[in-house]
């Protein structure tokens, strides 16, 4: 692997684990290493389930969302958790410390590694410095379904995050964040996959969230010619008909006929009265 030969964020901020607490205090620890202050007792109060004894997946990515972080899973390969410290991303990872008949789920966060001594640096319990051998490190971690996640500020993407897992988080962001937060998150995710076409709507809404009407123009008229997509073309129909160009409004309302899936909504949209008068 193309990697550094060790990589330590040793700023990372740490927070012990209280009793089944670890999902809160992974998750106020990941948020502080980009500068997101969340204490793990207001966390807890979002994330932890005392039904459960601890916090499920989806909660952990919802606190970070619910703090402005966008989080976002990474491929379960070792080597994308490396990749990911390498540049300067700390990393949520579940792993099961138990057995397999006994499970002892435990949320830690990666900060470390060392190739040559095969070894891994986490924020881990009660410990600051957790040093665990790669090798055990991926069998505790290959029981979850080797789940991980970086929660990165608006703009920022893991640098092994795959496209479609890049839109879940930036649609579940989204959710909870402003338009021009969301605006950021779909900047970056376009950029990276520009044939992308649910990034390509969602940063033309975001672009029309804010106001900038003509830029969400431009961006849905990409997105449907590239795609020749229902949904971009009823769009841009939609924003071209708010900038008083109902000729080329209509004509893009009339593309979207072709697309089964989007023919009806297209059809509502030539009988609207502004339309037809």
């Amino acid at each position: 692997m193309d990697l550094p030969h060790r990589a330590e964020l040793i700023a990372t901020p740490f927070f012990p684990q209280t009793e089944y607490r670890c999902g809160p205090a992974a998750l106020a620890t990941a948020l502080g290493a980009v500068g997101m202050v969340a204490a793990p007792t207001t966390l807890a109060d979002e994330v932890f389930l005392p039904a459960r004894g601890g916090s499920l997946q989806t909660e952990m990515l919802a606190g970070a969302r619910r703090h402005g972080a966008v989080a976002t899973l990474i491929p379960g390969t070792l080597e994308a958790v490396l990749r990911e410290v390498a540049a300067g991303h700390a990393v949520i990872v579940l792993q099961n410390l138990g057995l397999s008949f006994a499970p002892l789920w435990h949320y830690a966060v990666v900060v470390g590694y060392d190739i040559g001594a095969s070894e891994l640096v986490m924020r881990s319990g009660t410990t600051q410095r957790a040093v665990m051998p790669l090798r055990t490190f991926e069998h505790t971690w290959a029981r979850s379904g080797f789940w991980a996640f970086a929660a990165l500020p608006p703009g920022e993407l893991p640098v092994t995050a795959q496209a479609a897992a890049v839109v879940e988080a930036a649609v579940g962001f989204e959710r909870s964040a402003t338009p021009a937060q969301a605006l950021r998150v779909y900047e970056s995710a376009a950029k990276r996959w520009p044939d992308d076409l649910t990034l390509a709507i969602g940063l033309g809404n975001a672009a029309y969230a804010i106001g900038d009407k003509r830029r969400a123009a431009d961006v849905f008229r990409t997105a449907a010619e590239r795609h020749d997509s229902g949904a971009a073309w009823v769009n841009l129909a939609t924003v071209l008909m708010e900038l008083g160009q109902k000729n080329d409004a209509t004509a893009a309302a009339r593309r979207a006929l072709a697309d089964p899936q989007w023919a009806p909504r297209a059809s509502e949209w030539l009988a609207r009265p502004d339309v037809l008068h």
